[in-house]
Formats: structure tokens, C-alpha cells, sequence
């Protein structure tokens, strides 16, 4: 291992901010509107503000872990670093295991995403090509270096942010503002399916510090570029919220709600730039989501938890690209295979991992460690906070997402056993 390559650190501040709104922003706005109006009715709009600040604790947490360390890796760092070998492990491999369901979902929600352009897009044939192809095109862009990565993270947040920008813009001017009825309580029983849903749509963030070995100063620019990204995307989602109430009659029930609010403004021709925006945005935070999963299995197999093999680093590109290219062969058979519900599902109790891990870690590593750049107000009340949300949230789970998290941490725990 020491006669290879190592990671090559060039990823600026402000490319760390658009791979970190890459990775939250991507087919959740899109969804988020009518699912939301669905369960919570006008009081969607105060659900999702509530939300990003509930959300808030949990990237705190992230902000002042990442600020200890610049080696790859995220919450599985933060965790071995606090509680051991097996539990760093448990969470890497159970965030792993999140980052490639997540690829594939992502990669079945572009081919569902083109639909309302080209039918075939729906099965067959055309599905199968608009998942194979993009899924091997960003692994390819990610093999070939990681500021060919990161540069197309900054393009993707162009391309999924200006047509979400145009909306609301637009949007605040031509809505009706009679039908924002956000006063009324919704039904209490929705509350913990909305609570999944909204935490799928924030989801992402887990991933900023994850490539820490190739950002430039990852102790400074983690913790700016996470809090930009929480404050940046917390106020879209509202007011995409907002307008989408605004505009959209019977929101609840509409398959496309942003492409129907879009045509309502400016006709067809808005519902092709929302489509483009749909797309951009889910293949940015995919590009993202193949960046970032790699190198947990790298980080694992670079620590001797997983066989060496996985840590190789390209020698020319000086990307790890036996771990993309695992992680692409395991993803796009579950792309071709299963939904992007039923795959997006099981990625959200498996990030929880991650979360509870992160959170838990901040206390311990403030003991252990030299001081954090980045130190959060006070004491542990911010970390207690971030595992009583984490903990509510599982809560609100069905059994069978829960038995299937806790196969795969059994089957982690085999795979820690033998390694």
C-alpha cells in the first residue's frame, strides 16, 4: 500500500459548496412539493422551514467533526476515531451501502424522470439505456480525476438551480396567493411519513467531508461549506414550496408538480426546462453520490477492514478506481431491477447510521482530540439534540426497512469478523 499513489488535493473551497448542495439538491425538490402537500396540506411550507432546522443540528455535528481531520472517509472516520474499529466500520459499511442504493435510485429516477419528454423512457429498451449510460459516464468522469468531478458538480448546480430560480422568481409573481392556506393543522398521522420524506429530501450532506484526502484544506472549508449548503437550500426548498401552492391547483395529487407549475407560467416550453432541470439535478447529485461512495470503501479497505485490493489508487489519475468501479457494478443491476421508491427507501435508514454515529462522536472527539477549528456553542446539548431528531426519525420506520438495515449490519459485522 505505501508504494501507491496517494490522493491527489485539489478541490477548492467553493467546489467543496457545490458538491455539497449537489449532494442534497436532486430528485427530492422535484418530489417534495405534492408528497409534502399530500400528508401535510398548506402547513407543508412551515414543515419543510422546520425541517432545515432541524436538519441544522444534525450538519453541525457534521461541521465540527470534519473540521478534526483531512483524511477520506466522513462518519466513518469521525466514528472509528471515537468508538473503535467495529463501530467506525459499521457505519462506513452501512453508509456504503446507502451511497450505492442511492446511485441506483437515482440512476431509475432519471430514466422516470424523462418520461413526460420521450415515453420510452418508461421501460424497456430506452429505461435500461437511461440508467446504464449516464451511471458509466459519471463513473468514467470520476475515474479520470477528481477535479473532473468536482468541476462537474459546480456545472450541475448551474444546471439544477437557474431553472429552480426561474420558477420561484416567476412563480412569486403569477401565484395565487389565496390558495397558500398554511394555518391549517394537518392530520396528525402523517406526521412520520412526512418526517422520512422530508429527511430523503435533505439527505446528502453526509457526503461533503467524504472526500476530505483531495480537498485542499478540508479542516476549514468542510464546516463553510456545509453551513452555506443548509442555509442556501433550506430557503429554496420553502420557496419552491411556496410558489407550488401557490400555482398548482389540487398540488397533492400532481405527478409533476414543479413542470406544472413551470407550463402554467410559460406553457409547454415549461415544462422542457423543468424536465432539464430534473435531469441536471439528479445527475449531479448521482456524480456526487459516485464520488463520494467510493471512497468509503477505500477508506475501509485502506484501514485492512476490507481486502487491499479496493484501496487502489489509479496511478495516473490518482483516483481510488477499483472502489468506483465496484460500486458501479453492484449499483446499476439495482437500477435496471428495482424502483427508485423501494431503493430510496432503504437509503434513508441506512444513512441514520451515519447520522447517530457523527453525533455521538462530537462529544468524545472534543475530549481526544486537539481543539476543532470549528466548535459548536454549548457543549453537548447541539450533539444531544441531533441523536434525540435521529432517534425520532427511526422511530417513524416501517419493520420491513428495519429488518433489512439490520441484515446489512449483520452482514457487516460478519464481513468485520473475517476481515
Amino acid at each position: 500500500m505505501s508504494s501507491q499513489p496517494s490522493l491527489l488535493r485539489a478541490v477548492s473551497r467553493w467546489q467543496i459548496v457545490a458538491l455539497s448542495v449537489n449532494d442534497v439538491i436532486g430528485s427530492g425538490v422535484y418530489l417534495l412539493p405534492a408528497a409534502s402537500a399530500a400528508l401535510l396540506g398548506g402547513a407543508s411550507l412551515w414543515a419543510i422551514l422546520a425541517a432545515g432546522l432541524c436538519v441544522l443540528l444534525i450538519v453541525l455535528c457534521f461541521a465540527e467533526a470534519g473540521s478534526h481531520f483531512d483524511q477520506p472517509g466522513g462518519g466513518y472516520i469521525y466514528t472509528r476515531e471515537a468508538f473503535g474499529e467495529l463501530a467506525g466500520f459499521e457505519v462506513g459499511w452501512m453508509t456504503w451501502v446507502a451511497r450505492v442504493t442511492v446511485a441506483a435510485s437515482l440512476s431509475a429516477g432519471f430514466a422516470q424522470a424523462m418520461t413526460p419528454v420521450w415515453s420510452g423512457a418508461a421501460a424497456g429498451w430506452g429505461r435500461a439505456l437511461l440508467i446504464t449510460v449516464p451511471l458509466l459516464l459519471l463513473t468514467l468522469v470520476n475515474i479520470a480525476g477528481v477535479v473532473h468531478g468536482a468541476r462537474l458538480a459546480v456545472l450541475m448546480v448551474a444546471g439544477k438551480v437557474l431553472p429552480l430560480g426561474f420558477l420561484v422568481a416567476a412563480g412569486l409573481f403569477a401565484m395565487d396567493w389565496g390558495r397558500v392556506d398554511a394555518f391549517t393543522l394537518p392530520p396528525a398521522g402523517n406526521f412520520g411519513e412526512a418526517a422520512l420524506l422530508l429527511l430523503f429530501a435533505y439527505a446528502g450532506f453526509e457526503n461533503t467531508a467524504t472526500p476530505a484526502g483531495e480537498y485542499r484544506n478540508p479542516q476549514r472549508d468542510v464546516p463553510f461549506a456545509l453551513l452555506v449548503m443548509i442555509g442556501s437550500v433550506t430557503l429554496l426548498y420553502t420557496l419552491v414550496q411556496l410558489v407550488a401552492l401557490g400555482l398548482v391547483p389540487d398540488l397533492a395529487h400532481s405527478a409533476t408538480p414543479l413542470a406544472d407549475a413551470a407550463s402554467i407560467i410559460v406553457g409547454p416550453a415549461g415544462i422542457w426546462l423543468l424536465t432539464l432541470g430534473a435531469a441536471m439535478s439528479i445527475l449531479g447529485t448521482n456524480n456526487n453520490t459516485v464520488l463520494a461512495g467510493s471512497r468509503y470503501l477505500y477508506a475501509m479497505a485502506e484501514r485492512g477492514r476490507l481486502p487491499a485490493f479496493f484501496a487502489g489508487v489509479h496511478p495516473r489519475f490518482r483516483t481510488p478506481w477499483i472502489a468506483l468501479l465496484t460500486q458501479t457494478a453492484i449499483a446499476l443491476p439495482l437500477a435496471l431491477t428495482g424502483t427508485f421508491v423501494e431503493l430510496a427507501a432503504l437509503s434513508v435508514i441506512a444513512r441514520m447510521a451515519t447520522y447517530i454515529g457523527t453525533c455521538a462522536a462530537v462529544p468524545v472527539l472534543r475530549r481526544r482530540l486537539p481543539p476543532a477549528r470549528f466548535r459548536l456553542p454549548g457543549g453537548p446539548l447541539i450533539p444531544i439534540a441531533a441523536l434525540v431528531l435521529c432517534i425520532a426519525v427511526l422511530t417513524t420506520a416501517t419493520a420491513r426497512n428495519l429488518i433489512a438495515a439490520g441484515i446489512a449490519l449483520a452482514v457487516g459485522a460478519v464481513i468485520y469478523a473475517l476481515g
